[in-house]
């Protein structure tokens, strides 16, 4: 595990750094920490104008290899990147489901016409993604998806069927990456394929899901008859679940870094908030306090352990128990940040559903330990693939 950087990479370091804080200014500066998880309502359109100014300085893709347009930076370097970012306060990235999981997706497993066709707009910051995997009998389950592909002979296209549920920014998205069953008398992970779909077309209706944070980042996504072309599955009939686990394992990448930072500035916020109500006398909220710095501070020392994975995504065990740990370990904190707040988290900003930072940063980390997979099943799959314990019985 390396924790020290080359005179190189603070070189890098300083460019990146001078760059946002040049650029973060003028109309983008409103967007300062603005557009991270249960925020992701804010701003759209000024953060696809910022994707695009991204994309000028060459700050999109920036791990993606030089060949299909990205910089191609060393792992250092894009852990430096995805840090100096968040500690920027930049604002949560429109295309990050794009930069992050679908491109390196068609990287890896595409064909040269699906690359040629799709990263171009990824990289220009001006075609976003979102993610079709959870249905509403299919969340952490996703082998059990009933999503239907059906290939139509006379339109030479797939017809897809079916729904998918917490869709985040599929209102915002002009295509959406889909695991349906191409075979319908298949099972589990068996008979999938993993499509790409264009979401404005007839057959793609979006519905949006209020949280109790009173936003709608994420919706519901329903496929009646919706069409993909031959050409835009990714590998062949039955391969769709290799490919969305590959997909995963590029979910467990360098971003994590940038996600901690971010997490950072939330903990500063909360410690601030300590010290000025005076919560920080309280020597167990000081403990407590005390813990999630120790808690970022192993999760990042994880991470630095996890980067060591290959370029088709697959997972080492030290990533298997990266969502459990942040996802308990941002829950914590949203539950310190009220304890903090004391008898103002009961008090709402403004009506009808205005809230503070913390008060929503509460109320987000709830699902923290649900979505990308619960608690309790990624406690599953540490014990079953990362200590080989036997497979949880299951009803035939």
């Amino acid at each position: 595990m390396k924790l020290q950087f080359s005179p190189e990479d603070e070189q890098f370091r300083a460019e990146i750094a001078g760059w946002l804080a040049d650029n973060l200014v003028g109309e983008f500066a409103q967007l300062k920490f603005r557009g991270g998880p249960g925020d992701e309502h804010m701003f759209p359109e000024e953060r696809k104008a910022w994707e695009r100014k991204l994309a000028e300085g060459g700050w999109t893709c920036v791990g993606w290899p030089k060949e299909v347009g990205g910089r191609g930076l060393s792992i250092e370097q894009q852990v430096i990147f995805f840090e100096e970012y968040a500690r920027a306060g930049a604002p949560g990235r429109m295309g990050h489901i794009g930069e992050g999981l679908a491109g390196p997706t068609l990287i890896a497993f595409g064909s040269e016409e699906q690359k040629s066709k799709y990263l171009p707009g990824i990289l220009s910051g001006t075609e976003f993604w979102c993610q079709g995997y959870s249905e509403p009998s299919a969340g952490s389950d996703l082998a059990n998806v009933k999503t239907k592909a059906r290939f139509d002979e006379a339109s030479g296209k797939w017809q897809i069927n079916g729904q998918k549920v917490w869709t985040s920014l599929a209102h915002e998205s002009e295509y959406c990456f889909v695991i349906a069953r191409t075979d319908p008398e298949s099972k589990a992970h068996k008979g999938l394929g993993f499509f790409l779909i264009k979401m404005d077309q007839p057959g793609v209706t979006v519905r949006p899901i209020e949280q109790i944070t009173g936003t709608s980042e994420f919706n519901e996504v329903f496929f009646d008859d919706a069409e993909c072309a031959a050409e835009d599955i990714v590998g062949q009939p039955g391969d769709g679940w290799k490919v969305a686990m590959g997909l995963l394992g590029f979910e467990r990448g360098v971003s994590t870094l940038g996600q901690q930072m971010a997490f950072q500035n939330e903990l500063n916020e909360v410690v601030k908030l300590a010290k000025d109500n005076g919560a920080a006398k309280d020597p167990l909220i000081r403990q407590r306090i005390a813990d999630a710095h120790i808690g970022l501070k192993i999760m990042r020392y994880n991470s630095l352990r996890m980067l060591s994975g290959g370029s088709d995504g697959s997972l080492q065990k030290e990533a298997l128990i990266y969502k459990l740990y942040w996802a308990t370990w941002h829950r914590d904190l949203g539950e310190l940040a009220v304890d903090i707040l004391g008898p103002e988290a009961d008090i709402m900003v403004n009506a009808p559903y205005e809230l503070n930072r913390l008060q929503s940063l509460f109320l987000f980390t709830r699902s923290d330990t649900i979505y990308g997979g619960t608690n309790q099943i990624q406690r599953n799959i540490i014990a079953e693939r990362g200590l080989g314990m036997p497979k949880e019985l299951r009803p035939v």
